[in-house]
């Protein structure tokens, strides 16, 4: 990563307001940068599906793996100050006892809401996810109507689909 000389060069660098002005307009100036050259791909959702934020997230991380490994980049416990001492870790165990309760918990929950009035709610979000509406109202009106999770995800996967990352190497 390159550095302003302002950065390295500057005794009392926040005495002088030239000097952070000079840093929050090189970050400004780059972030712009980048922003126009997603924008020049075709937007964000373009970038996403030719696998350039995905090339540039793997990128970013083998540089800063790197980094680690040739010691550019200190990470206290790992590549620097590590401790010899073993220490054991508690792994957490749970009890299968727990997920019977709480499916039986949740065919509870099921059984005493009002059917219709939920399964109403769900129509409509689907119908609002089909068209521009905003989902939000209609996903609040489920959750009143005690709709699960599941079963609101459900609806907008029926309709939206489902991200399947699309690999790039």
């Amino acid at each position: 990563m390159r550095t302003s000389p302002a950065s390295a060069d500057t005794v009392d660098p926040l005495g002088g307001a030239y000097a952070i002005e000079e840093l929050t307009n090189e970050i400004e100036q780059r972030a712009v940068d980048y922003l126009d050259k997603i924008d020049a791909l075709g937007g964000t959702l373009r970038a996403i599906e030719t696998g350039y934020i995905q090339r540039e997230i793997q990128n970013a991380a083998y540089e800063y793996q790197r980094a680690v490994e040739t010691n550019d980049q200190i990470v206290v416990g790992v590549n620097r100050f590590q401790t010899e001492e073993n220490a054991k870790i508690k792994t957490l165990r749970v009890d299968p006892a727990v997920e019977q309760t709480q499916v039986a918990r949740l065919r509870a929950f099921r059984e005493q809401r009002d059917s219709s009035m939920t399964e109403a709610a769900l129509v409509k979000l689907e119908e609002s996810a089909r068209g521009s509406e905003n989902v939000l109202p209609r996903i609040l009106e489920c959750v009143e109507a005690s709709a699960t999770v599941g079963e609101i995800s459900n609806r907008l996967r029926r309709i939206w689909g489902e991200y399947r990352e699309a690999v790039t190497v």
